[in-house]
């Protein structure tokens, strides 16, 4: 096959050439680039022409590994790239990179829009699906799958080989026919800010706070699932969840800090968001119980969870909120916020000592909906 380039919404895509080695080779530095692609580590010269004599050329030759970089409209420098990869005769796999000071512009949307067009169109490469595949933690990555429609399938285990060695991989679908928009919401995680604290998104640098405040023991009594090792790397996982409950629109979480910054010395989160309701959840590192942080992020996640969607809230119209038996501390901060309670559950609730205790339910509505 001749290579051909595509163009549109405001992005070049026209195959890589020798000309480019240069500035292929500098945008391969760059440590995300490395950190989610399986290019080598560190990237040379070598690595850079091999990848047009051994991938781009006979890939084009073939017509089963057709790969474009993402230019620059103007003077077609070398932006990014991107490939699609054929699996079998009706199905291809899509794969990008973009470098780190053209990032956050919805360049890279438009790039794979326009080849899953063509590998999808009849008159294109005729395929019935293509394939993204990411290791987890590739927020970017899937944040553009999302936008173009593709249908998150899961985790496989151990499916990417990076540089011989095997890693987890998500991976998602879009079909022919599909539409390319998102199939769900993804929630943003907006700052609120209080006199006594703020609460934003989690970092990794919150995992050493999560890991001191989950092997507490009075959080260890009150959370009772909580594993019994509780690890940095459990912290880290624990991170991880959050941002796919944000992907997948099935909740919503902060962390709590200082109103000067700093780690986390809560979690706050409102949990399985559906039909205008979800459900509050919180606790509170040790350093920082009996200071009202509590009672002020509770506050916060109300009045953005009761705000409409069109004034950039969540427009739910009734919150609940479980309290176990003896945890007088949470309950006052559910009565601070105007939660009333409306029912309990018998033995429903095992604390950290086996135990098993009533579980207390608490409702707010908005006013809305009274």
């Amino acid at each position: 096959m001749h290579p051909f380039e595509l163009r549109g919404d405001g992005v070049l895509l026209a195959p890589p050439t020798r000309d480019d080695v240069d500035v292929i080779i500098e945008l391969c530095q760059d440590e995300d680039v490395q950190k989610w692609t399986t290019i080598p580590s560190p990237y040379t010269r070598e690595d850079g022409e091999k990848f047009l004599s051994d991938i781009v050329e006979p890939g084009w030759k073939s017509t089963t590994n057709l790969t474009w970089a993402v230019r620059n409209q103007e003077d077609r420098s070398v932006i990014g790239m991107i490939g699609l990869h054929q699996r079998d005769p009706s199905s291809a796999e899509i794969g990008f990179w973009m470098g780190a000071p053209f990032r956050g512009k919805g360049l890279m949307t438009a790039a794979v829009r326009l080849v899953c067009e063509y590998g999808l169109d009849p008159d294109g490469a005729a395929m019935e699906r293509v394939v993204w595949r990411a290791a987890p933690g590739n927020w970017g990555s899937r944040r553009v799958a999302w936008r173009l429609g593709f249908t998150f399938e899961g985790t496989v285990r151990s499916d990417l080989l990076q540089r011989g060695v095997r890693r987890d991989c998500w991976v998602g679908t879009l079909l022919a026919g599909e539409p390319m928009e998102p199939k769900g919401s993804w929630l943003g995680v907006p700052t609120l800010a209080g006199s006594r604290t703020t609460l934003r998104r989690f970092a990794e640098s919150d995992a050493d706070a999560i890991v001191e405040a989950c092997i507490d023991p009075v959080s260890r009594h009150w959370l009772g699932k909580l594993p019994e090792r509780y690890t940095r790397d459990t912290a880290l996982d624990y991170i991880h969840t959050r941002e796919n409950d944000h992907a997948t629109g099935q909740g919503l979480h902060w962390a709590a800090e200082h109103p000067g910054g700093g780690p986390a010395i809560g979690s706050f989160s409102l949990m399985t968001i559906r039909d205008g309701r979800a459900e509050v959840g919180y606790w509170v590192h040790p350093h920082a119980r009996g200071s009202g942080v509590a009672s002020e992020a509770v506050q916060l996640m109300v009045q953005h969870a009761f705000t409409p969607e069109g004034a950039g809230g969540l427009g739910i119209r009734r919150l609940v909120l479980a309290c176990a038996e003896g945890n007088d501390a949470s309950r006052r901060v559910a009565e601070r916020a105007g939660f009333k309670h409306f029912g309990t559950e018998t033995s429903a609730e095992r604390l950290g000592n086996g135990t098993w205790v009533d579980l207390h339910w608490y409702e707010l509505l908005s006013e809305a909906t009274q």
